[in-house]
């Protein structure tokens, strides 16, 4: 048998199933695809999460453009981050082209265009579906982590969502707490100090200081109703297949914090709502983080724990992650551990740095009879990974240098009138997009306030009214020093002898 034939039973043999999968293309040997010599991808173990990796310009989007195409054709929801802004795309069918018609005779599987259903959402005023949570969804816990505070500062948020919850005062934006940690150090201090303790205005200054630089990334827009309901990820469409959900994130690829935070509270709200899920044998809902460095990012190491968990326990749900980056080195090692599937474009060694790089990476890789990791990092071409999976039982695949499918859909964005028709025809829009300011602990502390401002200024006013009662009566009940001179006994005595004379 000759070297070609055992490799190609070497990859049929690794990547057999016996439940559904999706085929992302062929095994390369020697730097020749294999034809027929598929790489499947089991829906069973999508849930295990994943990376999608490799420099600028290796297909890294494309291969993210595939996944999510597969899935919604097997009727699983996916959401996307779009951070470049070139996936919506994928409402059109591809046009077709005589390179993607030699690429598919190569793998030896059939092209076919298809567009797919999908729904705009965004973070900013951008159009397209409007994201909000409230303050109170977040929880103390999370605010506190987000914000990077002290045990002594997140202690003070814990009070505020105690005092808001006994209170029943509602925590929707950031205007909301911003004004509970002010009355609690002003107005409210004293009702603080009997219910809670005492409260330090220089805590809760740096609190309010880390909440403006939240705002500056534009959370306040984020802050708010109506919450978005993570429910509406998984809608399929009446052909059975799964939307898919792109979130346009163009406007905020300076603004780590602000793209951290909605995916702490996106993946906490999916954690806390989806049931457990079991051996199903398939995913309910897929993610796919571009530009995923963002979210790790300046990240504190409470925010990294927080996120590690979510990663290790959000699978039982039925959710797959996976991150789509330049370098694996840009996701913690604690969560590149918990990734099964692996999807590795290639690598560029322009310096030490990147020599250094691409040895760590390779050592990420199950070891290979048939190929130099290292070497094929640097040697891949366009559309071209490496990819190790996981097979039905959860053990590792054979690594396998593959020439990957091209998408169903277009590989570029809508036009504004194509854009315009997907948002015209949302169903979601008129259920998130218009905002609800109702009253909550901003304007219940306000008159509150208010009344306490009125209560003291009607006090006072009685005060200084019985105060002049008291000054007028003293004035009353004093003599006029002549009447007193007239009517002493010593003169009313001589004016009697007076009259005496006369009568």
């Amino acid at each position: 048998m000759s070297s070609k034939d055992n490799f190609r039973e070497h990859i049929d043999k690794g990547y057999v199933t016996k439940g559904d999968y999706i085929t992302m293309g062929a095994a390369m040997h020697e730097g020749e695809t294999v034809t027929d010599a598929y790489v499947k991808i089991p829906l069973k173990t999508l849930n295990r999460h994943g990376l999608i990796a490799g420099a600028t310009g290796t297909g890294k989007t494309k291969t993210l453009q595939v996944l999510a195409e597969n899935l919604s054709d097997k009727g699983i929801p996916v959401l996307l981050m779009d951070l470049k802004g070139d996936l919506s795309g994928i409402a059109q069918p591809s046009p077709g082209h005589p390179k993607i018609d030699e690429r598919h005779e190569k793998i030896g599987f059939p092209f076919e265009a298809k567009n797919f259903p999908i729904e705009i959402l965004s973070l900013s005023d951008q159009d397209g579906v409007r994201l909000r949570a409230t303050v109170s969804e977040f929880g103390p816990v999370l605010l506190s982590r987000i914000l990077d505070l002290t045990e002594t500062q997140s202690g003070i948020v814990a009070v505020v969502f105690k005092y808001c919850d006994d209170n029943k005062m509602p925590l929707l934006d950031l205007k909301d707490f911003k004004k509970v940690l002010q009355y609690a150090t002003g107005e409210g201090k004293e009702e603080f100090k009997e219910m809670y303790g005492r409260i330090s205005s220089a805590s809760t200054g740096a609190i309010l200081r880390k909440i403006v630089e939240l705002e500056q990334q534009g959370a306040d827009i984020f802050f708010g109703e109506t919450s978005f309901d993570v429910e509406d990820l998984t809608r399929i469409d009446k052909d059975g297949r799964g939307y898919i959900n792109i979130i346009r994130l163009t406007d905020i690829q300076d603004k780590p914090k602000l793209f951290s935070t909605f995916m702490l509270s996106l993946l906490a709200e999916i954690y806390e709502t989806f049931p457990e899920q079991g051996d199903s044998g398939r995913p309910e809902l897929v993610l796919f983080i571009d530009e995923a460095h963002l979210i790790f990012k300046e990240a504190s190491k409470a925010l990294l724990n927080q996120i590690e968990s979510i990663v290790k326990l959000i699978r039982s749900k039925g959710i797959g992650l996976y991150f789509v980056t330049q370098n694996p080195t840009d996701v913690p090692e604690a969560v590149l551990g918990q990734l099964g599937l692996k999807i590795q474009h290639a690598l560029r060694a322009f310096t030490a740095k990147d020599r250094k790089a691409i040895k760590l990476t390779a050592e990420n890789y199950p070891d290979s009879d048939y190929y130099d990791t290292a070497e094929v990092l640097t040697s891949l071409g366009i559309g071209e990974a490496l990819v190790s999976a996981l097979d039905e039982k959860g053990r590792p695949t054979p690594l396998a240098a593959t020439m990957l499918r091209a998408p169903m859909s277009r590989m570029d964005v809508l036009t504004s009138s194509e854009l315009k028709e997907v948002i015209d025809n949302s169903k979601l829009i008129p259920k998130y997009n218009e905002e609800v300011d109702r009253e909550s602990a901003y304007e219940m502390l306000n008159e509150k306030i208010k009344k306490s401002e009125a209560l003291s200024k009607k006090e006072k006013e009685a005060k200084e009214k019985a105060k002049s009662s008291r000054s007028s009566s003293r004035k009353s009940t004093r003599q006029n020093p002549i009447i007193k001179a007239l009517t002493s006994p010593t003169v009313i005595r001589s004016v009697l002898g007076i009259l005496k004379k006369f009568i």
